[in-house]
């Protein structure tokens, strides 16, 4: 058996396993979830310019305040759960090929963890903010500035990290000037920046968890390219992270799909589009990142020219944003936007990944 085909089976195997995990500990979470009522106690009656959302409210009024949130606690507290097993059981059981489905590594998984843990936490107490939260808090958690600012933070110390501690300076370009290859663009300390600049972009993102089912199916495509993009630059251990949360994710998929027993909400968003920003470092595939999560890039894009559109034309461009709110304002069958968006993902990442092996 190749080390190629024994990686190819641990990211399978460890895939399924915090599939099952996952799987296994999601209606307890419900369970819990329903006893302390955690849902908003009233859903967003404003925009992020301060407008009425009125075709939003109209949309998600009773979806809102009655479905809890924190559903991404299941995701993160998975992969948790998996990756110190498997990092602790060679001291139970002595056996070599146990032995090498620990994929703990200082040099691959440590950062993107941490990243994880790190974000589902601070998102974990704003969802407890919008939940529990009084006075301005309610039904909206922390403002976006505070949001801001802490991701802004995460960015800082995740490319201060990288660059001091790594030594990480260039950034790949692929299929330009020498093509398919690209060229590597030395950045130097500017890297910080760049870092903090993908951290937060990743995060605007995270407006695509506004539709059951919608946010894991996108999440899976990212994570499942960047596991395949991992394999084949020969980090292993990476690769079997991404898969595992996937695995993860599909678990979740299957109590977030239509009619969602729970949201994702910010514990979710949040540890999952940092981990993305990390990732796409650790693999230098910052550049075409944007490619890999087309769809997120899509959804923000669209509140984007929506903000343009009422500054400049005095006139909105869709009926409700982020888009995918559009066509459920436009009669679409949530389950027809949510898997045709799914299409538009899994593509968009399957070029992605073709993009980043050519080169």
């Amino acid at each position: 058996m190749t080390v190629f085909t024994f990686n190819v089976i641990r990211i399978l195997v460890l895939f399924a396993f915090s599939a099952g995990i996952a799987f296994i500990a999601a209606p307890f979470l419900i369970r819990f979830l329903h006893q302390i009522k955690f849902w908003k106690k009233q859903a967003r009656e404003k925009t992020i310019t301060g407008e009425k959302a009125e075709v939003f409210y109209s949309l998600h009024k009773e979806r809102e305040t009655t479905v809890p949130r924190a559903g991404g606690l299941i995701i993160w507290a998975s992969v948790f759960v998996v990756i110190f097993f498997f990092a602790l059981l060679p001291y139970i059981i002595d056996v070599w090929w146990i032995e090498r489905l620990n994929f703990l590594s200082r040099a691959e998984t440590w950062l993107p963890l941490f990243a994880l843990v790190i974000g589902s936490i601070i998102g974990l107490f704003d969802d407890a903010l919008v939940v529990f939260g009084k006075g301005k808090y309610v039904g909206g958690g922390l403002d976006f500035k505070k949001r801001l600012l802490i991701v802004g933070l995460i960015g800082l110390v995740g490319g201060l990290w990288f660059y001091y501690k790594l030594g990480w300076e260039t950034i790949h370009i692929p299929l330009i000037y020498n093509f398919p290859e690209g060229i590597s663009l030395w950045l130097g300390p500017w890297i910080v920046p760049l870092f903090i600049f993908v951290m937060i972009a990743c995060w605007s993102g995270g407006v695509i968890d506004g539709l059951d089912g919608l946010a894991g199916g996108a999440f899976s495509s990212v994570f499942g390219a960047f596991a395949i993009i991992a394999l084949f630059q020969g980090r292993a251990d990476l690769a079997v992270f991404c898969a595992v949360i996937c695995g993860a994710l599909f678990a979740f998929l299957w109590f977030n799909i239509p009619p969602a027993r729970f949201y994702m909400g910010e514990t979710g968003v949040l540890g999952l589009t940092s981990t993305m920003a990390v990732v796409a470092f650790l693999t230098d595939s910052v550049v075409i990142l944007p490619i890999i999560a087309g769809l997120f890039v899509i959804e923000v894009g669209s509140i984007i020219l929506q903000l343009l559109s009422k500054k400049f034309r005095k006139k909105k461009i869709w009926l409700s944003t982020p888009i995918h709110h559009h066509f459920e304002a436009k009669a679409w069958h949530p389950e027809q936007i949510t898997m045709r968006f799914w299409i538009i993902g899994i593509i968009f990442a399957i070029l992605g990944v073709a993009i980043k092996l050519m080169g």
